[in-house]
């Protein structure tokens, strides 16, 4: 393997990997978080590398409260062009399941299928450069009625095998207001994409 990308959508900012990574141009590093939610003053517009490094740390630190709106948005018009810039021989998901509704510790309100959606983009872009080649790592998710309907969803898409089990949270927090793409979680999305030089 020449090339890893690492996306990380677990609610907290993927500080650990941008620390380990931030002079690598061989690995791309994409983390999508509640801006400013935990390490405080982490996972800025700004950092996106250094020296050979630069241009491969991408930082989307969206707004508390985005749903699947902002994060669809944000897939499409950042990580999955970023991938496709990048060409990876394997893609690394940091699988936190905290950015649901109703999670203590995160304050945005995805739901199991939109954690559906956002593997099958992955996907694609594996079987694009990777051969297929995608591994999911659980991290976050501490609502322990919740997690587990997310965790599923992922394995599905993965497997292609329907459990027939319901989400049964899933048609409560879908509509909570603020699903939609807000104009405050679209202007930080934006920037990202003026910053890196995608529509």
């Amino acid at each position: 393997l020449q090339k890893i990308a690492i996306v990380d959508w677990d609610v907290h900012h993927g500080n650990g990997a941008e620390s380990i990574f931030y002079n690598d141009p061989s690995v791309c590093t994409i983390s999508i978080h509640q801006s400013n939610c935990f390490p405080p003053d982490s996972g800025g517009l700004e950092n996106t590398g250094s020296d050979s490094g630069e241009g491969y740390n991408l930082n989307i630190p969206v707004p508390a409260g985005s749903g699947r709106g902002a994060y669809i948005e944000a897939f499409e018009r950042i990580v999955i062009p970023a991938l496709e810039d990048f060409k990876p021989d394997l893609i690394l998901v940091a699988s936190g399941f905290d950015a649901m509704g109703q999670d203590p510790l995160g304050r945005n309100m995805l739901y199991a299928s939109v954690y559906a959606e956002m593997t099958a983009m992955l996907m694609s872009v594996a079987d694009k450069h990777c051969s297929g080649k995608i591994l999911m790592t659980h991290e976050g998710g501490y609502n322990p009625t919740l997690t587990p309907f997310a965790a599923l969803a992922v394995l599905e898409q993965m497997s292609g095998v329907s459990s027939g089990i319901e989400d049964a949270f899933g048609p409560f927090i879908e509509c909570m207001d603020g699903q939609a793409l807000q104009p405050h979680q679209k202007q930080i999305i934006d920037q990202v994409c003026d910053q890196f030089g995608y529509l």
